[in-house]
């Protein structure tokens, strides 16, 4: 098992946070299968503000790569991705279209 976490942040609009929240309740069939079929085995997103913070655990199937290919082939996750792209921004130096950004473990107990 991998574990990833990464960040990602909303526009700092009240309304908008709470229609993301709203969405993020009840997600579409479609968009938990492709993460589960993709060798994700457990995701949580925390909100503080306007800043996500992910935690993926995968399986060893997993690969960024991967997902990214099997979502490009996926037209309802486009259309996920799309409609998401309403709420979030991306972060400070991350790359054009990139929206959720790796972070970097500095510290284990």
């Amino acid at each position: 098992m991998a574990r990833y976490s990464l960040t990602l942040d909303l526009k700092d609009d009240p309304a908008l946070i709470a229609e993301y929240e709203r969405y993020h309740t009840a997600i579409w069939p479609e968009i938990h299968d492709s993460i589960t079929s993709s060798g994700i085995t457990n995701m949580e997103i925390y909100l503080h503000d306007n800043r996500l913070f992910m935690i993926m655990e995968t399986d060893e199937t997993f690969t960024f790569e991967r997902k990214a290919a099997m979502d490009g082939a996926n037209p309802k996750v486009q259309e996920w991705e799309e409609l998401m792209w309403k709420y979030q921004q991306p972060l400070k130096g991350a790359g054009k279209g990139v929206k959720w950004v790796l972070m970097n473990m500095i510290f284990q107990l």
